[in-house]
């Protein structure tokens, strides 16, 4: 029996189930005064009044691995993600099955776009861009000529002009992106020259981070606010250019620094911060914090300071890869194996900075790339040890106009 039997045949079953209990319960196909109606003190679960509550646990999960191995790409696997949606009991065992990016190389569930990318490959992405309304899209995908579904979507972040600053609001639901939405997991800062940047994240990376109050977050004290709202922002990372205004220096350069993410992580054996579960904060469970400046003393020593201020906290440092001169097309140019094809100042390739001494080769090693494809369609591929969220951020400060760096 394949697989997509197997699921209709159970949400046949579930179903005639749930509508018989549904029709008991109201008394639906009765007269008015022969109404028969369920004893709310017993619970009735139509799962296992199904023959797959009688499926032996060695079973269930010899066919849930199967499913796990044989779809290794989207949309085909959805059909994992609907096993983890059956009940509680295929939840658990798929969540135990699925492995994270870092060893499986698949995006399979939303924690997946926190977790680490995997080591010694690139995970292929395309972002659209909506000039329109200012929006951008993130997919899963070689690229939208490719793709055969125009990709699967993972992100969508909103452009917010502010007087003094520029805010990118990153949501899971592209039909609603904004700040009080349940789908929030994010946003990006820059400052009034665009050239630094402060990604924060709706929860913690790090057991013990200090969440920052930015002035729309006091908002959210506010009665009138839903208490939906998820009320943290924690920095984990910030995003610097380097002034050129006459552009004597060449193409822009940027530098990363990953507050969340050890320099140790890009050598062998080293790790990174993983996220297991999204959780979105509520102001009733939220604990009461003191309001202070959006940006602390730490925060902007390390985005306006050197890279060595950074390291000497033994933090991740990302910087460009310096391009090189082709006197015949006399252009600046980057290998990026075929990704990029439309030359764009806002075309970069990302590798960890050493900390001390020489570099070695996994200092070499792209981290992140992204470049121009199209009028508005651009390439994002990223690896361990950045998530899938921090990429697109980076990426989306090389959106912002620059005027003082180039």
């Amino acid at each position: 029996m394949s697989f997509k039997s197997l699921i209709q045949d159970m949400r046949g079953e579930l179903g005639s189930i749930s509508r018989k209990g549904f029709d008991v319960r109201f008394g639906y196909g009765r007269s008015r005064s022969q109404r028969v109606v369920q004893d709310t003190s017993v619970p009735v679960d139509a799962f296992k009044q199904s023959c797959w509550a009688n499926m032996p646990p060695e079973l269930l999960r010899d066919v849930l691995m199967r499913i796990e191995l044989s779809e290794d790409t989207w949309p085909s696997r959805k059909n994992v993600v609907s096993c983890a949606g059956v009940c509680r009991n295929w939840r658990e065992i798929v969540k135990e099955i699925v492995k994270v990016p870092e060893v499986s190389s698949k995006l399979t569930f939303p924690i997946s776009l926190k977790q680490p990318g995997p080591r010694g490959s690139l995970v292929q992405c395309y972002i659209m861009r909506n000039r329109s309304n200012q929006t951008y899209y993130l997919y899963l995908g070689l690229n939208q000529a490719a793709s055969n579904d125009d990709g699967k979507f993972l992100l969508a972040a909103k452009r917010f002009r502010r007087p003094t600053c520029t805010d990118y609001i990153i949501s899971l639901n592209c039909d609603d992106v904004s700040r009080g939405s349940n789908t929030y997991i994010g946003k990006l800062r820059s400052n009034f020259l665009g050239t630094k940047f402060t990604v924060f994240d709706a929860q913690p990376t790090n057991p013990g981070t200090q969440v920052t109050r930015t002035r729309s977050s006091r908002l959210l004290s506010l009665k009138q606010v839903s208490p939906r709202i998820p009320s943290g922002n924690y920095p984990v990372a910030h995003i610097s250019y380097e002034l050129n205004v006459l552009g004597s220096r060449g193409p822009r350069r940027m530098q990363c620094v990953m507050d969340a993410i050890p320099a140790s992580a890009v050598e062998p054996g080293g790790t990174a911060p993983t996220q297991t579960e999204l959780i979105h904060s509520n102001l009733e469970n939220f604990p009461s914090f003191s309001f202070f400046r959006s940006k602390s003393i730490r925060a902007e020593s390390l985005s306006s300071g050197p890279a060595s201020a950074a390291q000497k906290e033994g933090l991740l440092v990302l910087k460009n890869k310096a391009p090189r001169w082709h006197e015949q097309l006399q252009c600046w140019c980057l290998n990026f194996n075929g990704r990029v094809t439309v030359a764009s100042v806002k075309n970069f390739q990302l590798v960890a900075a050493p900390e001390n001494g020489p570099a070695g080769p996994e200092h070499e090693n792209v981290i992140l790339q992204f470049g121009k494809v199209g009028k508005d369609v651009f390439t994002m591929d990223y690896q361990y040890p950045i998530s899938a969220f921090q990429a697109f951020t980076i990426c989306l400060s090389s959106f912002d106009t620059k005027i003082a760096c180039e």
